[in-house]
């Protein structure tokens, strides 16, 4: 772990290929300590996405299709006649570190169709260049998300709920959730970020409200369990998160907690936006109750901090995400533009476009 004097530490150097190797923002020490993990290899890379170094389903993809490159690169090194063998294991490895997360195996399947393409010359060039491209257009596509939520904040400055991280850490740059943030905040339409804290990892508290306060938008911290109490006052607007998968009937699956805070929002008249983009969307999956829930270990809500918290012998329930059924979402923004009131058909025209 090193971090360059020449790499600035701001969420949207998240993800930063520099001296032909990748370097990642590590997430897992943010706030107390600012560093990069430096990946020189698939298995390098596969490591860092699962245990937590990046993480944010954009963010996963971009990160791979780098892991791709660096694959290659090395199967290169070591028989330049015959890359190719052993570099399916390579991108199986990268596969198999975080199951829920749709835009892993889009990166990796629009990495092999462009290696289907390529000579036996180097294939280093050709790889970059499209881990590039995937880079700069997950950007660009936050950035399109971020005006078309802003657009939909029509009544007035107001205060809304966020959950997880779903800005810059989370994606190439800028963010899918708070992209809009940004956004609507640079237009006057947001008075205050209430940031739930997201356990067991923290990314709220530790990473959305570094975000924040990095951009000067002003953020409170709130445990899980406010978001109620809060709503009841009646100054929240929105409730903006953003999502990890997206089923063909418009459920939502993101962050455990946000099935959650979508079912209060209903109750109290809050409006429930998912910031994502088309790349999030699974077509091959109808429906939420079809998607993957990855499970991780007990350790993480028995414990805080690395201090165990739970008494032995307990065993705890540990689901990375939930699903919010469509009926309970507002609208989905996409950089091809927002469904609102999603389901099947509706889905089904947008993605038609892309």
């Amino acid at each position: 772990m090193e971090t360059p004097a020449t790499l600035d530490i701001h969420p949207d150097n998240a993800i930063v290929w520099r001296d032909d190797a990748l370097y990642l923002l590590d997430q897992r020490a943010l706030p107390s300590e600012t560093r990069f993990v430096v990946c020189n290899s698939a298995a390098d890379t596969a490591k860092a996405i699962k245990d937590m170094v990046v993480r944010g389903a954009p963010a996963i993809g971009v990160t791979a299709a780098y892991g791709v490159l660096l694959a290659a690169r090395e199967r290169f090194r070591a028989d330049a006649g015959d890359w190719r063998r052993g570099l399916a294991e390579d991108l199986d490895l990268l596969a198999a570190s975080r199951p829920t997360a749709v835009n892993l195996f889009w990166a990796l399947e629009r990495m092999r169709r462009l290696i289907a393409d390529l000579d036996q010359l180097d294939p280093v060039p050709a790889l970059l260049s499209e881990a590039e491209r995937i880079h700069v257009e997950d950007i660009a596509a936050n950035r399109a998300m971020g005006d078309l939520g802003a657009a939909l904040m029509d009544n007035g400055p107001t205060d809304i709920i966020t959950h997880c991280n779903a800005g810059a850490l989370a994606t190439g740059g800028y963010g899918t959730a708070l992209g809009v943030v940004r956004s609507a905040h640079a237009a006057g339409k947001i008075r205050r970020v209430y940031a739930d804290e997201t356990r067991p990892w923290l990314q709220g508290s530790r990473l959305t409200a570094w975000e924040l306060k990095q951009s000067g938008i002003p953020v409170t911290v709130q445990a899980d369990n406010v978001a109620a109490s809060l709503m009841a006052r009646g100054e929240i607007g929105w409730v903006i998160v953003g999502s990890d998968r997206i089923a063909a009937n418009g459920d939502v699956c993101n962050k455990i907690g946000t099935y959650a805070l979508a079912v209060l929002a209903r109750h109290h008249g809050v409006r429930f936006m998912v910031a994502a983009p088309t790349t999030t969307i699974d077509l091959s999956v109808a429906s939420g109750a079809d998607i993957p829930i990855e499970e991780r270990a007990a350790d993480e809500v028995l414990a805080c901090a690395g201090v165990r918290m739970g008494p032995d012998g307990v065993d705890a329930h540990n689901p990375v995400f939930d699903v919010t059924p469509a009926a309970l979402v507002d609208c989905i923004v996409t950089e091809r533009g927002v469904v609102e009131q999603p389901d099947a058909e509706k889905i089904r025209r947008l993605m038609a476009g892309a």
